[in-house]
């Protein structure tokens, strides 16, 4: 992933999208050639000159905080898109003196996962930035079991989302799982650019998945917090969970997310029931075995 190249298409596509109308510029007609604001119109609103241009030919080093600020509202960047210009801005001169950082061996302290298996109500799991589950509780691993039918360790979100049909099945929204989960890897390209794990992850998807590429091309970012997650489990059916990401102060490159639904709906019921079944699981990955629909055809 060319440093440069990440900014300056960032720039464009964050710039493509917005008329000048929307930028409160007066409109000129239909002599326009492009509907799009131009870098001069971008250079204006921030209050940089030509600056601008220099900027996104992939160039930021030395860019101001206020520089940024400037280009972050004229552009109208949402939370999630201005720390991506941060990260850029921050990581640019960086990635230039390092090498390309190892995957390393990330490990969830014993600490941490006394914590996950404390919490007997709730899926919980924790993943680091390029979505590698590293750890769960029972009821976590339980549901993410389609997720561990892979052989690759650790089991990785991204690469079930793309690589596995039942992932279609799996996410109810899947466009919107999808979308998320580019999302939330491109955010983490911007703030760790020298991750040989991600780039070698970037390249698998890019290489195997039309749907990854084109999802990659357009450089949206994601923070994803907090949400709605919508699942149709093998075991149990329809969940539909509320999920909040915990950051782990003192493990920066990890967080907790904590699935919980609603009380007294089907879903909670539903997770009552997911959980006596991962209690009866002996295989660590707890693989779902094919469930007989009222039909008596199998549950895939």
């Amino acid at each position: 992933m060319d440093r440069r190249s990440e900014i300056r298409d960032f720039l464009a596509s964050r710039r493509a999208r917005i008329t000048p109308q929307q930028a409160g510029l007066p409109a000129y007609g239909a002599h326009r050639r492009v509907p799009r604001l131009r870098r001069e119109e971008v250079a204006m609103l921030a209050g940089v000159s030509d600056y601008y241009t220099r900027l996104e030919r992939g160039n930021l080093d030395g860019a101001s905080e206020g520089v940024l600020e400037g280009i972050a509202a004229a552009l109208q960047l949402d939370e999630a898109e201005r720390t991506h210009l941060f990260d850029l801005a921050r990581t640019t001169a960086r990635t230039t003196a390092r090498p390309r950082r190892g995957p390393g061996q990330q490990r969830v302290r014993p600490s941490v996962q006394t914590m996950l298996d404390a919490m007997t109500g709730a899926p919980a799991v924790v993943r680091n930035g390029r979505l590698d589950i590293l750890a769960t509780n029972p009821l976590g691993r339980a549901l993410y079991a389609p997720l561990y039918r892979d052989p690759v360790r650790p089991a990785n979100h991204a690469r079930f989302c793309f690589l596995d049909p039942a992932a279609h099945e799996f996410w109810v929204d899947w466009e919107r799982a999808a979308n998320d989960t580019v999302g939330i890897l491109r955010t983490e390209a911007g703030r760790t650019p020298c991750d040989k794990a991600l780039s070698d992850l970037v390249g698998e998807l890019s290489t195997r998945s039309e749907d990854f590429r084109t999802r990659w091309a357009k450089h949206n970012v994601n923070l994803h917090r907090t949400g709605a997650k919508r699942i149709h489990h093998p075991v149990v059916g329809r969940l539909e969970l509320d999920f909040e990401m915990l950051h782990l102060p003192a493990d920066p490159e990890l967080a907790m997310l904590v699935y919980t639904p609603q009380p007294g709906t089907p879903s909670a019921d539903a997770l009552q029931l997911l959980a006596s079944w991962a209690a009866s699981q002996n295989h660590p990955d707890m693989t779902p075995a094919a469930e007989p629909t009222p039909s008596g055809s199998p549950l895939l």
